[in-house]
């Protein structure tokens, strides 16, 4: 399914079980740039080099500098939130991760969009549980960028 004309809504539980398997997306394109690179890199304080000094990463592994491959993790909410939409539910909160990898790397200039696509649900005392796999894609790469399983609760709005 496309999002072209923004995100799927899901109102409700029985809305978001219904959509097990499937595939929504891909969401434009996004870039990240050295900027967003570096700032990560001040945030987390991780300055690795094949992170933030451009002159010793061109002659490195990867021929440039690259993202920190949680920087592509951490932008999954992003494209997820243009992708979908859950209504109905007083609040949801991130209950962790099932499994992530991180297959190439994102170099810095390149753009990556995502596709997402909820595998499972299930029904809680007090709420619902879901795990939705995001794969986030290179333009012109061969592999994903980063596939992560995020398991997500949310909590209906008569659960007060």
């Amino acid at each position: 399914m496309s999002c072209g004309d923004g995100p799927v809504i899901y109102r409700g539980a029985a809305a978001l079980e219904a959509a097990v398997g499937e595939e929504l997306g891909p969401t434009g394109w996004l870039v990240v740039d050295q900027s967003r690179i570096n700032g990560f890199a001040e945030d987390t304080i991780d300055h690795q080099w094949i992170h933030v000094d451009a002159e010793l990463a061109a002659d490195g592994p990867f021929g440039a500098t690259i993202a920190h491959g949680f920087l592509t993790l951490s932008l999954v909410p992003y494209f997820v939130n243009r992708l979908r939409r859950i209504e109905g539910m007083r609040m949801g909160v991130n209950y962790g991760l099932d499994r992530v990898r991180f297959p190439a790397p994102v170099r810095a200039g390149s753009r990556i969009r995502a596709s997402s696509r909820m595998i499972s649900f299930q029904q809680l005392e007090d709420a619902v549980q879901i795990v939705t796999r995001t794969t986030i894609e290179i333009e012109h790469g061969g592999k994903p960028a980063c596939v992560a399983d995020l398991v997500a609760r949310y909590y209906p709005e008569d659960n007060v």
